[in-house]
């Protein structure tokens, strides 16, 4: 309703100046050769005003017909285009989908329709590697390099492209260099790691990771864990040589992780050579609060060299106030209870967990147990065939191998800090080899109880 009014208002505005203009007095003579004409004044500015609507609406029409051949390239151009970015964006669906054939068809499309735009070539190399046709995808990602934009993108598919040819030292070439334009970068720098963890340069790692720059809360603990694991692989690789410097590093260890077993257990040692075991014990103490390692129960029990088993077993037992509370605090205890053939406290440290589903390690020290309190052969054969089929004991395991002692990286992979303390994935024991070990008599049945307890290890 109120534009309606405005409207109206507006209308009569216009109509009441053109009557005024009108109807303004005077007179206006045009003269045209022998033609003339006499207007009146507001006639006259009528016409002069037609006139150049008239002028400007055939200067137009000129203008348009001038540059129609310019307007049909730019409307070519633009459809061009379009063309060429739904090829791309297609050849992208393409590539991810696993049409690797048709996504290099439509990258090639791309390219010649937008033959200024990077990313159809990095399109088309990334299909033929994916297809297989590495001396073309090469020549693509080497001209790539040359531009700002995707240089980044272009030695990512170099690095792809040598790891799958098997070339480990043009890989780290490509990372390297990727490194050095973007220090950021997660593939390269992971890369970078892995190679100097094969290589066991945890000097050089130890430094790069310190210049490399953590923005985010996740980045940050992520550097944070990386530092304190090669320190730890330094302190452990120069522990005999120069122990103080190890011991520092070490200690730098547990400051990025606390309570590290592998960083304690390097520690500890170094302080038991160093002879302050009050120290080294407090140490491992609290590492076995925190994490219920055994081998840093094993080495508190042997803080002190040349202790018998039967000093051990107290030592054990001050550090194991409820065997109950964990298993692996009653395996420990009873572990050291057989060493000082005290049976009755390894039988009743086991018990609280004999009754649920003991591991392979209760059922392995069950049957020395029984061999050792009463030599009953018949029980300790029983205990070895449970310990068959028994759920493994935790050890370190990484990529599929298992291992008695922490490693800095994986020797599958070379991925550094890839040993974690769980239960492996494959838990079953041969049964040959329990059996075979158990009916060999009495004098073998420790040695068939150590073997078994050997974590399996998976070949890569």
């Amino acid at each position: 309703m109120i534009r309606l009014v405005v409207y109206l208002v507006l209308s009569l505005l216009v109509a009441l100046g053109a009557a005024w203009l009108i109807a303004l007095p005077g007179t206006v003579e045009i003269a045209f050769g022998s033609w003339r004409m006499s207007p009146g004044l507001g006639l006259a500015l009528f016409i002069a005003i037609g006139v150049i609507i008239g002028a400007i609406i055939v200067w137009a029409i000129v203008r348009r017909l001038i540059g129609a051949p310019a307007a049909l390239a730019r409307a070519n151009a633009r459809r061009k285009e379009k063309a060429g970015v739904e090829a791309l964006s297609d050849g992208m669906i393409a590539l991810q989908a696993g049409e690797f054939s048709r996504a290099r068809m439509l990258a090639r499309d791309a390219r010649a329709k937008l033959p200024d735009n990077p990313a159809a070539q990095l399109l088309e190399a990334r299909a033929e590697l994916a297809l297989g046709d590495l001396s073309s995808a090469r020549e693509h990602y080497r001209a790539l390099i040359s531009n700002d934009r995707t240089a980044l993108a272009a030695l990512s598919g170099l690095f792809e492209q040598a790891r799958t040819q098997d070339r480990a030292n043009a890989a780290i070439t490509f990372a390297r260099k990727a490194l050095a334009i973007s220090p950021s970068l997660d593939w390269a720098s992971e890369a970078v790691f892995n190679d100097l963890a094969t290589k066991g340069a945890w000097a050089e790692a130890l430094e790069m990771s310190a210049s490399l720059p953590a923005r985010t809360k996740s980045q940050k603990a992520a550097k944070k864990r990386r530092q304190g694991v090669l320190e730890t692989a330094l302190a452990m690789a120069i522990e005999e040589t120069e122990p103080d410097t190890s011991f520092e590093h070490a200690n730098r260890a547990l400051k990025a992780i606390p309570d590290f077993v592998p960083a304690t257990l390097t520690a500890a040692r170094i302080l038991i050579n160093r002879g302050d075991t009050r120290r080294a014990s407090a140490l491992l103490r609290r590492t076995w609060r925190a994490s219920f390692h055994p081998d840093a129960a094993t080495l508190y029990a042997h803080v002190k060299p040349g202790t018998s088993a039967v000093e051990r077993l107290k030592r054990v037992r001050t550090l194991v106030e409820s065997p109950e509370s964990h298993p692996m605090a009653a395996i420990v205890l009873a572990r050291a209870a057989i060493d000082a053939y005290e049976w009755s406290v390894a039988r009743n440290s086991l018990a609280p967990f004999l009754g649920k589903t003991p591991t392979r390690q209760m059922c392995l020290l069950m049957a020395e147990i029984e061999e050792g309190q009463s030599g009953d052969q018949g029980k300790a054969r029983e205990w070895l065939s449970r310990a068959v089929t028994a759920p493994a004991d935790p050890t370190w395991t990484a990529d599929g191998l298992t291992s008695d002692e922490w490693a800095p990286a994986s020797p599958v992979t070379g991925r550094l800090d890839a040993f974690e303390w769980k239960v492996p994935v494959q838990t079953r024991t041969p049964a040959k080899t329990l059996s075979a070990s158990s009916t060999a008599g009495s004098g073998t049945t420790r040695s068939a109880i150590e073997d078994a307890s050997t974590p399996p290890q998976t070949q890569p």
